[in-house]
């Protein structure tokens, strides 16, 4: 008889993954989102949910539906070179280059620099940081204790703490919505929709799969049908979680204009409401709140990229990548959390594209035969439009002017692909050629079929 996962199982590792999801982005998008969308939040939200929600959602299941032990065999259907160096790029950006940093650095902004007063914040942010990857170092390397740390100690405790803050929000609310800003007050929806892409959640839930399902091993599930219902349900925990933190802190963002105006980025939005609705309390409140919310994704984020690294170059151990990997945390997250998220968006905005699409084809594949061709045509697709679409936003973060050619061809996809300008290009062009290569597999094979000779053919 197959061994099915408990409630309270599903309840524990479920409260797990919304706690390695739930970091520094988590918090501040949100804020910052309700306060430009004001009148349009709930249309924003929409969009910001489908990929901050949906996506990371679809991906924990993607994993379990596959069957494939890892991300790196999942997109192997691809390609066994695409499949190492798109795991790498995907590993170092949730990881040591991006994410990981940035949990660091928001912890330090929100939870640490409204209480310094007047001592040097460089020192302070080099400090800060010091203890804060020194910790999630100590923590990642027994892995093996991950579900038990995070899941039954600290998840609950930020899952209580926001609630809080929220529902004092909802009892006094400090204002209503206002008229929406640019870019919010033209494309809503898909304003919010590329908003989500800043979570990095969609791309860490390839990542976090793994952790799921290694904990269900361990729990005595091992059949494929088992792991897929029980990766449905904590991963539906977790999605609840998310999605109502998420309109929660939209609706704090989106009620704080009225009292504090526009304020620079999400993270001024929660000091500034915690500070109103419980004074000195509610900054130390929410500082605490920040601290776990960002030491549980730190943690999760170094474990999944040691583990991956040391699994392709065994040679170097575990713990030494783990080591490696905090220590570059650290001088990353001393650049401060706005150069961070600036230089990350042309890095998502290329490999977004590139996980939907594998997403997607985990779960249509039984449709073409899983054929390499579809997979291969596809994620090609995705990546010849997506890669002009980081250069463009790399060019424009750096105030450079771009090459003529990058210009036409720019200019070619506005005018000529659905969607493009709206950041979401990708799309139609992926799901034509998908058809039509699909419908290829479908002829050949029939084809095929017919061609076969039968058993009495070489009979006269």
């Amino acid at each position: 008889m197959e061994k099915k996962l408990s409630f309270s199982s599903s309840l524990v590792i479920g409260v797990m993954l919304f706690a390695l999801f739930f970091g520094a982005g988590n918090l501040i998008f949100p804020a910052e989102l309700g306060q430009l969308a004001g009148d349009q939040t709930w249309k924003a939200m929409l969009g910001f949910l489908f990929t901050g929600v949906g996506l990371p959602f679809l991906g924990i299941l993607a994993i379990g539906f596959s069957g494939k032990k890892d991300l790196q065999d999942l997109a192997s259907r691809i390609h066994p070179v695409y499949a190492v160096v798109f795991t790498a790029i995907l590993y170092l950006t949730i990881g040591p280059f991006f994410a990981a940093p940035r949990t660091g650095a928001v912890a330090f902004d929100i939870g640490v620099a409204p209480f310094l007063n007047g001592f040097s914040i460089d020192l302070a942010r080099f400090l800060f940081t010091l203890a804060f990857f020194g910790i999630s170092m100590w923590l990642s390397l027994n892995p093996a204790k991950i579900v038990d740390r995070v899941g039954k100690y600290l998840s609950p405790l930020i899952i209580i703490l926001l609630i809080g803050l929220i529902g004092m929000t909802l009892l006094n609310p400090m204002g209503s919505a206002q008229v929406s800003q640019a870019p919010y007050n033209e494309t809503p929806f898909f304003t919010g929709f590329l908003e989500g892409y800043n979570t990095m959640d969609a791309l860490a839930s390839l990542v976090f799969g793994i952790i799921v399902i290694n904990a269900l091993h361990a729990m005595g599930i091992t059949s494929k049908k088992q792991i897929l219902a029980s990766t449905a349900k904590t991963g539906l925990v977790a999605s609840g979680f998310l999605a109502i933190i998420y309109l929660g802190i939209a609706y704090l963002g989106t009620t704080s204009v009225d009292l504090f105006g526009y304020l620079d980025g999400g993270g001024s939005v929660l000091s500034e409401t915690a500070s109103h609705l419980f004074g000195t309390t509610g900054l130390l409140l929410l500082g605490v709140v920040i601290m776990l919310a960002c030491l549980t994704t730190a943690i999760g984020l170094l474990t999944a990229c040691g583990e991956y690294f040391h699994a392709i170059i065994p040679k170097i151990s575990y713990k030494l990548f783990v080591v490696f990997f905090s220590t570059f945390c650290l001088v990353v997250a001393n650049f401060g959390l706005a150069n961070i998220i600036n230089y990350s968006i042309p890095v998502l905005v290329l490999l977004y594209p590139l996980a939907m699409v594998l997403i997607i084809l985990t779960f249509t594949g039984p449709l073409f035969r899983q054929s390499s061709l579809v997979y291969r045509t596809a994620t090609i697709m995705a990546f010849l439009i997506s890669f002009v679409e980081a250069l463009v936003k790399f060019y424009t973060l750096v105030e450079k002017n771009m090459p003529n050619w990058l210009v036409t061809v720019d200019d070619i996809y506005t005018a000529y692909i659905p969607y493009y300008a709206q950041g979401i290009g990708w799309l139609v062009p992926v799901l034509i050629v998908t058809v039509i290569t699909a419908l290829a597999v479908a002829l050949s094979n029939k084809e095929a079929v017919n061609i076969e000779p039968g058993p009495n053919s070489n009979k006269i």
